[in-house]
């Protein structure tokens, strides 16, 4: 159910994009005339309120997500107010430090982890080329949009402040290492992990039509009650840039 899901939010976003480049471009050859937005998200996750131990890799634990947006004007049409709901996918990569990895936890039972060095459950005489933790969430982002430019919204400087809320659709891990004769291994293990099968949060974002700077702030623990390491209460930050496909 989960993979039809992600099938189909996957083809809503493509005729999105086919519709997109068949409506008739600006002059100049900017973005299509087609009401709404659709973001790419490029940036990186941190945990806040997280123990030592779950300390993580900056630069791999990346995220990067994806939304439509369709605008509704709050007042006048030139008030430079926008309510703007939306649907997307959201995806991060969290990279533990000192090659320590995910594993469930039998004491716990089947939707929980625990952190653990990957040499003590695949052998010392590794060589580990790759080691990350990724989640995918389908999510609901709903946000109001301040227009600086009110008579062009698409050429203005704008300030967006909202809030969305997501279900969990895979955590998975992924582990590649060689062993002591050569052999390359690639592991990849599915499971809730212990993790929340919902997330919510508040963000904010500025900047222009095509480019801008956001961040998330988690308001819901990452991990379910004493379901994940350590019996973590950790939260999640994350941060980048944005991109206006159209």
């Amino acid at each position: 159910m989960k993979r039809i899901t992600l099938i189909l939010l996957s083809n809503l976003i493509a005729t999105c994009l086919v519709f997109a480049q068949e409506k008739e471009r600006t002059p100049i050859g900017g973005r299509p005339d087609i009401k709404g937005d659709l973001f790419i998200e490029f940036g990186f996750n941190t945990l806040n309120n997280n123990p030592d131990e779950l300390k993580r890799r900056f630069l791999p634990s990346r995220t990067f997500n994806i939304y439509y947006q369709h605008p509704i004007n709050i007042g006048a049409e030139n008030s430079g107010f926008t309510f703007n709901p939306g649907i997307g996918v959201g995806t991060d990569k969290l990279a533990f430090n000192n090659d320590k990895a995910l594993f469930n936890n039998p004491t716990l039972g089947p939707e929980s982890s625990q952190l653990l060095d990957i040499t003590d459950v695949y052998g010392d005489n590794i060589s580990i080329s790759r080691n990350n933790v990724s989640t995918s969430f389908i999510e609901v982002p709903l946000e109001f949009r301040y227009h600086f430019n009110k008579n062009n919204y698409q050429k203005s400087m704008r300030l967006a402040i909202g809030g969305k809320v997501g279900y969990l659709m895979q955590a998975q891990t992924k582990i590649a290492y060689s062993d002591s004769n050569g052999l390359d291994r690639q592991i990849k293990d599915r499971q809730s992990f212990g993790f929340n099968p919902l997330r919510y949060g508040i963000y904010g974002r500025f900047g222009f039509s095509g480019i801008n700077l956001w961040g998330y702030y988690g308001l819901n623990q990452v991990f379910q009650k004493e379901r994940g390491p350590f019996a973590t209460q950790a939260t999640q930050i994350n941060f980048g840039i944005s991109v206006a496909l159209f």
